[in-house]
């Protein structure tokens, strides 16, 4: 397993997490070895994975190492992406999108359920480490407008009430369905819409 950076000579308490080499290859074949920075999206991705939903600085470091980048472009790309989280997060990461077309379909109200509910705004994190709030731009599921994504699930077809169901489900650690909350399969017309 490797746990720690190549050139790691600090000081730092900081404990790596394991990652098994054949997970990086895995990763690297799927690129040029001339191209090994090519990686470092999905690199970054499997790091944060592993380590609880954010990147802490020596782990960007070790991302470099493995790739043979600069830190500072490694830490350019992951400050880039939303997607990427460079502070601890909470359990669950609410992710709500701003775009337009759900901020036309109610989005406004799911932040305000949100605020209400958790007491949290956008970028803070609930004092019992359970939620953290994020305003995103698009989630790439605006037919089903509006959006809340809660880690790697999508739910869809949200206002304020729908909103808080889930939120009070994921507080009591219940099972919640991903998608459509008006029971939607994939982008079908919603069932009141369709003219007969």
């Amino acid at each position: 397993m490797i746990k720690e950076s190549s050139n790691d000579k600090t000081k730092s308490n900081y404990v790596f997490v394991d990652i098994e080499k054949k997970e990086i290859e895995k990763i690297l074949k799927r690129y040029p070895k001339t191209r090994a920075e090519s990686a470092v999206l999905p690199l970054l991705h499997l790091i944060q994975k592993k380590v609880g939903g954010w990147l802490p600085v020596p782990e960007l470091e070790r991302a470099a190492d493995i790739l043979k980048m600069p830190y500072m472009r490694v830490f350019e790309i992951a400050s880039f992406y939303t997607m990427f989280n460079l502070k601890p997060i909470g359990k669950n990461l609410l992710q709500l999108c701003q775009t337009t077309p759900c901020w036309l379909r109610g989005s406004d109200d799911i932040k305000k359920c949100i605020k209400e509910k958790l007491k949290i705004n956008n970028g803070e994190t609930t004092k019992d480490g359970l939620f953290t709030f994020l305003e995103v731009e698009c989630l790439g599921a605006c037919v089903n407008a509006p959006i809340l994504q809660v880690n790697d699930d999508y739910y869809e077809d949200l206002d304020y009430n729908s909103t808080k169901i889930i939120l009070n489900k994921l507080e009591n650690n219940n099972s919640l369905k991903s998608g459509s909350f008006l029971g939607r399969k994939s982008s079908e017309p919603k069932k009141n819409s369709v003219k007969n």
